[in-house]
């Protein structure tokens, strides 16, 4: 059975790319969020495998919803997903309970490498 990955990120485009990639390697995007409380509330009603979470979003950014859902559940797999390569941020994510960092832009290798990686 395919892997069920839910996509979270402001920017359409940027939602497109991954699920672009995804799909090329076999993976079932199940669903989309623009931003982090919709990421929560796909993640109850969807119960994906691993989720893709942007860092900085309006609404809710990425690392107070991975803390949500980790809430909702512990064994949640998260990979975060930014622009800014920003020690900090990647170091807040990390302890917040994400299992891995891919920097924008995507390249496809190293989002299927993660992918792979997290889902063991």
């Amino acid at each position: 059975m395919a892997n069920r990955i839910l996509i979270v990120d402001d920017a359409a485009f940027m939602r497109m790319m991954i699920r672009d990639i995804l799909s090329k390697n076999g993976y079932e995007v199940v669903g989309e969020a623009p931003d982090g409380a919709q990421a929560v509330e796909k993640y109850k009603e969807l119960k994906p495998d691993l989720t893709t979470m942007d860092i900085t979003m309006p609404e809710m950014d990425g690392i107070s919803a991975l803390k949500e859902i980790k809430k909702l559940d512990s064994n949640a797999k998260v990979i975060m997903c930014s622009a800014m390569g920003q020690q900090a941020m990647v170091i807040d994510a990390i302890q917040a309970g994400a299992k891995d960092f891919i920097v924008k832009p995507f390249q496809a290798d190293r989002v299927i490498e993660a992918i792979k990686k997290t889902l063991g």
